[in-house]
């Protein structure tokens, strides 16, 4: 009986057409820099988007918290424009606002904007970060950076609850995401969150609209309107791929890994689960 091991998958390269991520929060001590930069660099992409609040101004400039795995990200960015002829858009966000003094930015292959048309077989998706649907960051800046420290200040506590639970063999558990889920004031804000943006797409004559900010994973139709969210490098760890057909995904870190065959980094997992519809569009005269 043969008892030799099998050799062990080939490790692979995800090929896409477009890559977007949001959400990254250089700067907090929770972000998973480690996994983000290593489901950047297995990913060639034509295109890479940013779509905002992926350096955190805001903690950053409260409580410092720079570290070598948050430059790592940022080189890996610059490689894949230097080495792989990637295209570079990068969407300001909320915490990382102080871009709007500089805004357009538009060199060789990077460019920063506000907002972004991305062209497909299918239709114009309007890109945005999403930040300017929120009443509370357009209104009273204040109270959303009293907010972004109440929300570090729980992923702190998480943390520490979480080491428990793995102490005790059980999965972890977000506490964020039970409150976007159980409370109904933050329920009723995700669906109105939602809408909006479905109404700027339509005003703005496009078949989606692809967005972050809200920190919550999702791919679903929304009237006609195709409704997608990057998620986070925080807790959820997705972002979007754009196959070289059109169609789009939203992949979890874990997903990507078993797809390359790689082992993930470090001991996080996934705190949220991502449904998806099945989106079926076809060609239309919207954002043509």
């Amino acid at each position: 009986m043969n008892t030799e091991p099998e050799n062990p998958p080939k490790k692979e390269k995800l090929h896409v057409k477009t890559l977007i991520m949001s959400d990254v929060h250089l700067g907090v001590p929770e972000c998973k820099s480690a996994q983000a930069s290593h489901f950047l660099r297995n990913i060639r992409c034509e295109r890479l988007i940013l779509n905002g609040d992926i350096i955190d101004a805001w903690h950053l400039k409260r409580s410092g918290g720079w570290n070598k795995g948050h430059t790592h990200f940022i080189r890996t960015v610059l490689r894949k424009m230097e080495k792989e002829g990637t295209e570079i858009i990068y969407l300001r966000g909320n915490h990382d606002d102080i871009l709007d003094r500089f805004l357009p930015i538009r060199l060789e292959n990077f460019r920063v904007v506000d907002e972004y048309i991305h062209s497909t077989p299918m239709g114009n998706y309007l890109i945005v970060h999403g930040d300017g649907f929120d009443a509370v960051t357009t209104r009273y800046p204040w109270v959303a950076k009293v907010g972004a420290v109440g929300y570090n200040a729980l992923l702190r506590i998480n943390r520490i609850y979480n080491g428990y639970r793995r102490w005790r063999g059980k999965v972890e558990f977000s506490l964020s995401r039970w409150v976007k889920l159980k409370v109904k004031s933050a329920v009723s804000f995700v669906g109105r969150y939602e809408d909006q943006l479905q109404q700027l797409a339509e005003w703005k004559n496009c078949r989606g609209v692809i967005c972050g900010h809200i920190h919550q994973p999702a791919n679903k139709l929304i009237g006609a309107v195709h409704y997608l969210n990057s998620g986070d490098w925080v807790e959820s760890m997705t972002g979007i791929i754009e196959s070289f057909d059109g169609t789009f995904e939203v992949i979890t870190y874990h997903d990507f890994c078993t797809r390359t065959n790689r082992e993930p980094k470090g001991d996080a997992v996934p705190v949220s689960e991502v449904k998806e519809e099945k989106i079926v569009l076809e060609n239309s005269e919207m954002g043509v």
